[in-house]
């Protein structure tokens, strides 16, 4: 059962086991246990806690995009013509494979995506025939991303 507590309390033991699932979450639970120096069974009654109370929600497989082809990321803030233009606008992005995150935001745009696009030829398809289509999508301004300096997640 989740948790509605936005603000659970973990201590040293909970930290060191999320750092050790965040660095690699195929880290098998008595490696992690040995390094602790805990039982394997407390690390499972830990986890189940974590996970009951929302903080941790499952595990993933990174792909490697540049593998597949894909080299071009960029974000785009989209103006839309009007606010109530936002959910339709948001459900047609759905539709659209190459857009990864969506994000309602603050100040010119009504909304921001990244996008990952093979090259910048598919980039400018993306948006001429998909994303500027859209019904409600006034204009839109591109911004490709050169290089990712920084990627993590917060700091436990």
């Amino acid at each position: 059962m989740k948790s509605n507590n936005k603000n659970i309390k973990i201590d040293g033991i909970d930290k060191k086991i999320l750092k050790f699932l965040m660095n690699d979450a195929r880290t098998p639970i008595l490696e992690i246990a040995r390094n602790i120096g805990i039982s394997g069974a407390a690390i499972h009654q830990r986890l189940r806690k974590l996970e009951s109370s929302g903080l941790m929600t499952g595990s993933k497989f990174i792909v490697n995009p540049k593998i597949l082809g894909y080299t071009t990321m960029a974000y785009i803030g989209i103006f839309l013509d009007k606010a109530m233009s936002n959910p339709s606008a948001v459900k047609e992005l759905e539709k659209i494979p190459e857009v990864l995150e969506c994000h309602y935001t603050t100040g010119n745009w009504s909304i921001l995506i990244k996008v990952l696009c093979k090259d910048n030829e598919h980039l400018m398809q993306l948006l001429n025939k998909k994303i500027q289509q859209i019904e409600g999508v006034s204009r839109t301004e591109t911004f490709i991303s050169l290089n990712q300096q920084i990627n993590r997640q917060i700091t436990i």
